[in-house]
């Protein structure tokens, strides 16, 4: 049962919605979360670039983990390509991201279908919305691990990868295709920790701060 809830689970972003009694909300750890994207440059190379700072929430439904949802949000100004001019030229050119007027990046989930007969594999479909612009896009989801987290006093945690293919034209983003791809391959690793549990976690390393 357990399994089946925490697949149903995954989408990287929080619906605020009425959950059920038995609805459990976990905090997305963003140390040990990333958002991996890549594309080819004139057929030559295959460069990969990522978002430095993604925060979300899980909602898990244990009555119906079909509705379990989660939302995500990533500042565009976290990006990372690592090469600086890059980065610079994505977030001030306005053939790319507008990032004044859209400064976040964000997912919310809207259904869980698919899951695997052994509960680990599902797809997640959701909204994703960059630039101001709202796409659904599906994310091939796997549950790689749920269980109590050492780093979190023994905190209930499940960890999940999930994939996806986007068209950086659909978001208003078609500047040098096709020498630049216009498909970006999206990976995505994450771990959720059981709210209360994340946020007593924190208030301890604050303490420590002071």
């Amino acid at each position: 049962m357990r399994h089946a809830l925490f697949a149903a689970g995954l989408a990287l972003a929080p619906i605020f919605a009425v959950l059920p009694a038995q609805a459990t909300e976990y905090t997305l750890d963003p140390g040990h979360t990333q958002v991996r994207f890549g594309w080819t440059h004139f057929g030559f190379s295959g460069p990969e670039a990522n978002f430095d700072d993604v925060t979300g929430t899980l909602n898990v439904d244990e009555d119906d983990p079909a509705k379990s949802t989660v939302e995500v949000t990533i500042p565009v100004k976290s990006i990372d390509t690592h090469v600086p001019a890059l980065d610079e030229h994505l977030l001030t050119k306005p053939e790319f991201f507008k990032v004044e007027e859209y400064p976040e990046i964000t997912f919310k989930s809207t259904k869980v279908r698919n899951i695997s007969d052994n509960k680990k594999r599902f797809e997640v479909v959701g909204d994703l919305t960059v630039n101001g612009i709202t796409k659904e896009v599906v994310l091939k989801s796997k549950l790689n691990k749920h269980g109590e987290h050492p780093m979190y006093g023994g905190a209930e945690a499940a960890g999940f990868d999930a994939t996806t293919t986007l068209k950086r034209s659909d978001f208003g983003m078609d500047a040098f295709v096709p020498n630049v791809s216009d498909k970006l391959k999206v990976r995505i690793t994450t771990e959720a920790i059981e709210a209360d549990a994340y946020a007593k976690k924190l208030e301890e390393m604050k303490a420590k701060e002071e």
